[in-house]
């Protein structure tokens, strides 16, 4: 496992973060079984929220730090004021109420890194860094950032931050992914993938600024099963999503040249839309969704599988050579 460093946070934080939205308190010995093994691999961090499972997932995850006295050796990255369909909950009450819930169903005192999951522009960022603070002066969290929220708002509350003598945002949580979205998975999602993306990128890079990134996978385009031919043939919410977000022709001429690499490589579709993420050059923290333990093993293969610029440049379809 590869490890780094986010400011404000102790502990080492694992390259690969693995998410928790498929544990629950309805399996628990099969939960438990998933994150004992991706913990004894190394993998000592764990992205939660608020809304999983609709508090299930905390209080799973908070049962197995119970269990398990693990606490010290884990890092915790919460997230907290997601909207819902009657507002926007970007508000320093609603921040404050899903911190003070996640912190009782996970039966912990601290989050390493507490993420807003989701941004509202029409708010000044004034009261949301001032609220972040006095939680991370009480020790209710250590560190802070957002999730899809765009490097300029980030820059904004970073600007804030520095003109009253508060600590910033030290964290984000975009997409990036190889294939481009044609449009986004759900509302309010940001993404820094493709031509888009690359104002943000550029941005990111030159704050070297942590990004803990989702959906390498492309919401399943490269888990190998869509083809040009069979997208008629998902019938399932998530499957049908990855079909109108992900399958235009310029993604299958991606996932044709992943293909080719995978086969010289020895490697499979998964693993080098996973190792493009991680070879970016940006400071990039890998959020992982695994169902098993073998799943999280072949994502550490891909993690130490360095991409270099002309390949990356290749499989971006901005090059017709990989040399």
């Amino acid at each position: 496992m590869l490890y780094a460093n986010v400011p404000g946070v102790t502990k080492p934080i694992s390259r690969l973060v693995q998410g928790t939205i498929m544990i629950s308190t309805s399996k628990l010995d099969e939960s438990f079984a998933l994150l004992d093994g991706i913990l004894a691999m190394g993998g000592t961090t764990f992205d939660t929220a608020h809304g999983y499972g609709n508090g299930d997932v905390e209080r799973t995850f908070g049962r197995w730090l119970e269990a398990r006295g693990n606490r010290e050796q884990v890092v915790i990255l919460g997230k907290g004021a997601h909207h819902s369909q009657d507002r926007q909950r970007v508000t320093p009450f609603d921040i404050t109420a899903d911190l003070h819930d996640s912190l009782a169903r996970m039966k912990t005192d601290y989050i390493d890194l507490y993420i807003l999951h989701r941004d509202d522009p029409s708010k000044p960022v004034g009261p949301i860094v001032e609220v972040l603070n006095e939680h991370k002066a009480a020790g209710r969290i250590h560190a802070f950032g957002g999730s899809n929220w765009s490097s300029a708002r980030i820059q904004e509350a970073n600007e804030y931050a520095a003109a009253h003598n508060l600590t910033p945002f030290v964290a984000s949580s975009p997409n990036l992914s190889l294939a481009v979205q044609l449009k986004a998975p759900w509302p309010n999602c940001v993404s820094i993938s493709g031509p888009a993306g690359e104002e943000d990128r550029a941005w990111y890079k030159a704050h070297n600024m942590p990004l803990f990134t989702w959906s390498s996978l492309a919401g399943g385009f490269f888990s190998g099963r869509f083809e040009r031919d069979n997208l008629d043939s998902f019938t399932t919410y998530l499957d049908k999503l990855c079909v109108e977000c992900y399958c235009t022709e310029d993604n299958f001429q991606r996932l044709d040249r992943v293909k080719e690499l995978a086969a010289e490589r020895g490697m499979s579709i998964p693993q080098i839309a996973t190792a493009y993420v991680l070879s970016y050059p940006l400071n990039i923290f890998a959020l992982v969704g695994c169902n098993t333990a073998d799943e999280f093993k072949a994502n550490m293969a891909a993690m130490t599988m360095k991409l270099t610029p002309a390949e990356i440049a290749w499989l971006e379809l901005k090059s017709d050579s990989r040399t």
